[in-house]
């Protein structure tokens, strides 16, 4: 079979042919549906390398996965074959307190996992070929009703990520409050539509992208703003004075970072989801009042199962660009360029 395979740090990936992989006991095969295309995986292809993480190439890429139950291992109970799947992409050791309940992603016991502090397309082979191994059926949701795995792969990172950033904040998020989006991108349109439909705060999205702030008011946004040096006057008047009670900065970038620290309400939640790298100091001055910064990293199994759900019912939808896999490529550059349009989403054959 096909697979777009990473070969070393900071290379371009190549997609070359791979044997086919089979179920040993426990294990799952999965047919894939649809591979969703990261931009982290740009990091992967440009900025890391040896020894900053605690696995490397080669592998596959693509941690975004959905598709079919194509082949089950000794052992395997609960799923039957051609049963719509999605993979959970963090895989943890399955024994320590945070994966018994699903959080996978705060795994404490690395080195029993299948690749430590990483899952199918981070140091194992992920989902931009036709057929992924799955080494335990407990990373896979089974598909609700009228969901189908090319719109499901998105959700199983930009869609989970933004959820559980989001969720994090819920308690400030009620009603009068306001939450600001920054960078309507592949997670950012989703956080747009999950504060929507979960919470009755106003919403306030910021791109330098008048396309991204087009989407953004289409998903529901209240308001819309480029960055400018007045930007946070303007958010402050569209509350009021008070400032954002939640500020999700998807980009993560210093000046994302300061933008996010001055348009925050006193008491208020800074998270950073976003990778670029950016630094904020935080002082007792420096922030607002008992602004609580933090960061926020992918989800867990339970809440994918609620983001499945919430797209099922039709209350988000991610915005997908499908690739075939032989133009997976054509994809990450223009995510590189800025030019994608929602979320990416490679369909092999």
């Amino acid at each position: 079979m096909q697979a777009l395979r990473l070969l070393e740090w900071k290379s371009e990936p190549v997609l070359t042919d791979v044997p086919e992989p089979s179920a040993g006991p426990g294990q799952v095969v999965v047919r894939i549906g649809g591979a969703g295309a990261c931009h982290s995986d740009l990091h992967l292809m440009h900025d890391f390398d040896t020894g900053v993480l605690p696995w490397g190439p080669p592998f596959t890429l693509g941690h975004e996965n959905a598709g079919w139950v194509h082949e089950l291992g000794e052992g395997v109970e609960g799923l039957e074959l051609g049963q719509p799947v999605a993979v959970y992409g963090a895989w943890g050791c399955g024994r320590c307190q945070h994966c018994l309940v699903g959080v996978d992603t705060l795994c404490e016991n690395p080195a029993a996992a299948p690749v430590p502090m990483g899952g199918g397309g981070l140091g194992l082979d992920g989902g931009m070929a036709e057929y992924q191994l799955v080494p335990s059926a407990r990373f896979l949701v089974p598909l609700p009703d009228g969901l189908e795995p090319a719109s499901a792969a998105p959700l199983t990172d930009a869609g989970l990520t933004p959820y559980h950033a989001v969720r994090l904040s819920w308690p400030k998020l009620a009603p009068g409050s306001t939450a600001v989006v920054i960078g309507v991108g592949g997670l950012g349109h989703m956080a747009v539509q999950i504060l929507k439909a979960t919470t009755a705060a106003r919403v306030v999205a910021v791109d330098n992208r008048a396309e991204a702030l087009q989407l953004a008011t289409e998903y529901g946004a209240d308001a819309t703003f480029v960055p400018h040096d007045d930007t946070g006057d303007a958010v402050r008047a569209v509350t009021g004075g008070r400032g954002a009670d939640v500020v999700l900065d998807f980009v993560g970038a210093e000046a994302t970072l300061a933008l996010g620290a001055a348009i925050a309400r006193m008491g208020g939640d800074l998270t950073v989801v976003g990778l670029a790298g950016g630094a904020l100091p935080v002082s007792f001055f420096s922030v607002p009042y008992e602004l609580s910064v933090q960061t926020s990293y992918w989800g867990s199994r339970p809440e994918l199962v609620e983001v499945l759900d919430l797209a099922a019912r039709k209350l988000v939808e991610p915005k997908v660009t499908l690739y075939r896999l032989t133009d997976a490529m054509d994809a990450y550059k223009a995510m590189a360029t800025g030019e994608a349009d929602g979320r990416a989403v490679v369909v092999p054959g």
